[in-house]
């Protein structure tokens, strides 16, 4: 027994030796790193294109035509030819009015020699019967019935490989997502001879779709209802994406989908799971977790010959309306099946990017519009391009898919030391719930340990064998400790890797070499399991400042109620409220909007801190209600379902004062605000 004790105390003893001097090494690796930082834009140059005073550029759609004059619809209906919008020489660009009169175009393109405009209820061909300038000759390709709902945005034309017109219809907005009228929710086909052909159903708000480098159609997607989070999808005739609303047409004539309303469990399991008992649905090709890679996925570019842009050519670039940024994805196709990385790319925009367009400099253009429903960028709408320096930023190129794990390519050599150290990663995978909820927090988290690291020769791709993977997951890929051989930090070090299928291969030989020293990765582990300790604080911390029910000494009830509620344009029905130092009010938020929000109220002068604070929570964001752990939150409800209400009771501050109430859901804070004036007794 004595013999016992002592062998116990002896391996306690050492395990916490080793702890010590494990946090020791690492806290000096941290006060001694001299990391070179680089930032985007040390790459990537965002110019503006001046718009003249008066032209309302809202932009819809982009396209350029042969004489390398820019065309662009705007939701006012209207169609601009822009020349010059290089701004070559220093000269301005010039604008004349093309078009005019159109129902919200939100789709142009310039195809097989004709200007086709995508408007609420049909494909049109603009024409130039007389050369003077302006199209004169509307004529209708094809059209479709509308009930009249505001939601019911059409998005297109694209030419697809057989030459059909490419469209794809929105659902509609009552107290849910709706499809009032045949075929929206629906991605429709054009052919040559004008027949239409119903190709994809289950798509809620398709605002973006692109072929990729081998012709195969992707389409972006928007958190909602029976979407989690957004991501883009490869289409295939007969594909259900996953809203059933779309399902009440599927019995017409033409329908390649043979799913109906009744067959769409609606149980909140992953869509991953449904999908291996539902034939049909399918799941999501590269998802984008919610405000972190953006909050509204909106055009798609595929990076080809017409680029210049830096080492990525194949990949797709994604933009994002609500947080005017663009992502970077890579996709590889595994057993039939695309998936792929997202990665962040450049944020900074202006205004909410919609539309992205080749130049014929090889320069990215940038159409935006915040149309209500606000962005980070702050101006209602604009024009802008990005521009490559020609300089190898150090990114993360690709990851791939391996049967045991993932291989990462890097841009440039990296330090093979920091490579090799288990350190230097950290990966973790979770997923989203599938149904009739707006949106999904984040769910099923789980750690997967690397168990072995293999650096190439060149230093530009290191193995990675990885525990725990799961398909149908994303995995979050950290790679912060990485640095080049120059010293350089990864200007991202992150990107979230959608797993639908492993490779056939072999698997990595694990070996002395390779292995990763096990008490380092128990080390790691415990790591992990602090920060989840740390959440929970964080959700304690976060709950006092939320009371649903009347404190039991609030005999006489309130002495004043406030109601709050959405209205258009991204704002509350009250911006200004008046109360007494101390008084005790009852707030009720009912949210009467088709987007997720809450009421947080903060101390005088942190409303842009506090929101800010919100965009950079990441995947516990929804989990949290998108309020920050701070002081500078007084009170606040959780984040609200759409048709959700709910009543928060304070007391008012001592202090008098103007306190700031705001939505913190990512990127509504710059619109979406009012004041709580506090005033004596």
């Amino acid at each position: 027994m004595s013999f016992t004790r002592n062998r116990i105390f002896i391996i306690v003893f050492l395990q916490i030796i080793f702890s010590f001097l494990l946090n020791t090494v690492f806290a000096q690796k941290e006060n001694t790193d001299t990391a070179k930082i680089q930032k985007e834009e040390d790459f990537y140059k965002i110019y503006s294109v001046p718009i003249p005073e008066g032209v309302l550029l809202e932009v819809g759609g982009m396209t350029f035509m042969p004489d390398d004059e820019l065309a662009v619809c705007t939701r006012r209906g209207e169609v601009w030819m822009i020349s010059n919008p290089y701004m070559k020489n220093g000269s301005l660009p010039r604008y004349r009015l093309f078009a005019q009169g159109l129902h919200e175009p939100l789709g142009i393109n310039y195809i097989n020699g004709e200007l086709y405009v995508t408007q609420r209820s049909e494909i049109t061909r603009l024409r130039d019967l007389d050369h003077d300038g302006e199209a004169d000759e509307y004529k209708t390709i094809y059209s479709w019935p509308l009930a009249g709902n505001y939601h019911e945005y059409a998005f297109g034309p694209i030419l697809d490989k057989e030459g059909n017109l490419v469209v794809t219809l929105n659902l509609a907005w009552t107290n849910k997502m709706e499809s009032l009228s045949p075929w929206h929710g629906w991605m429709l086909k054009i052919t040559p001879d004008g027949r239409m052909k119903p190709f994809a159903a289950g798509m809620r708000s398709p605002a973006a779709f692109a072929l990729n480098n081998k012709g195969d159609i992707f389409y972006a997607e928007n958190q909602g209802e029976w979407v989690g989070s957004g991501h883009i999808t490869e289409i295939n005739e007969g594909d259900f994406l996953g809203n059933p609303a779309s399902l009440r047409w599927a019995g017409l004539p033409g329908s390649p989908v043979k799913l109906r309303i009744k067959d769409i469990p609606d149980d909140g399991e992953p869509k991953y799971d449904v999908a291996k008992r539902v034939p049909g649905l399918k799941s999501p090709s590269v998802w984008f977790p919610q405000s972190i890679l953006g909050v509204s996925t909106s055009g798609i570019l595929s990076y080809e010959d017409k680029g210049e842009m830096g080492p990525f050519e194949g990949q797709l670039f994604v933009g994002d309306q609500g947080q005017s940024k663009i992502m970077r994805v890579y996709l590889e196709k595994i057993k039939g099946v695309y998936q792929g990385i997202s990665f962040p790319f450049r944020e900074g925009f202006s205004s909410g990017v919609l539309r992205l367009n080749w130049g014929s400099d090889g320069s990215m253009f940038v159409g935006m519009t915040a149309r209500g429903w606000g962005s980070t960028g702050g101006e209602l709408y604009g024009l802008q391009k990005l521009v490559w320096n020609g300089k190898i930023p150090f990114e993360m190129k690709t990851v791939q898919a391996k049967p045991d794990g993932f291989e990462i390519e890097f841009t440039l050599p990296v330090d093979r030391n920091r490579a090799s150290d288990v350190h230097s990663y950290e990966i973790t995978s979770f997923t989203y719930k599938y149904g009739h909820e707006y949106g999904s927090p984040v769910i099923n988290e789980g750690n997967c340990p690397i168990k072995a690291i293999v650096v190439s020769p060149d230093g530009l791709k290191v193995r990675l064998v990885v525990d725990s993977l799961r398909l149908g997951y994303i995995h979050e890929i950290k790679a912060s400790g990485i640095r080049s051989t120059e010293n350089y930090a990864l200007v991202h070090d992150f990107g979230y890797y959608t797993l639908n299928n492993f490779p056939d291969g072999d698997k990595l030989t694990i070996t002395s070499e390779n292995k990763v020293n096990r008490m380092a990765m128990m080390h790691h582990a415990a790591m992990l399991n602090n920060e989840g300790k740390s959440l929970s604080s964080i959700k304690k911390t976060v709950t006092i400042k939320h009371l649903t029910k009347q404190p039991s000494d609030w005999k006489k009830g309130p002495d004043q109620i406030i109601a709050l509620n959405p209205v258009p344009g991204l704002k509350y029905n009250i911006n200004s409220v008046t109360v007494k130092a101390g008084a005790k009010i009852k707030l009720i938020f009912r949210n009467s909007d088709d987007m997720l929000h809450n009421v947080v109220i903060t101390v005088p002068g942190s409303a842009d801190i506090v929101g800010k604070m919100a965009l950079e929570m990441g995947l516990k964001g929804q989990r949290l209600s998108f309020v920050p752990a701070t002081s500078r939150v007084l009170y606040h409800t959780l984040l609200l379902q759409p048709g959700k209400s709910e009543s928060i009771y304070f007391t008012a501050p001592s202090k008098p004062g103007d306190y700031p109430y705001i939505c913190t859901y990512p990127g509504h804070y710059l619109l979406m605000r009012g004041i709580m004036k506090v005033v004596g007794k």
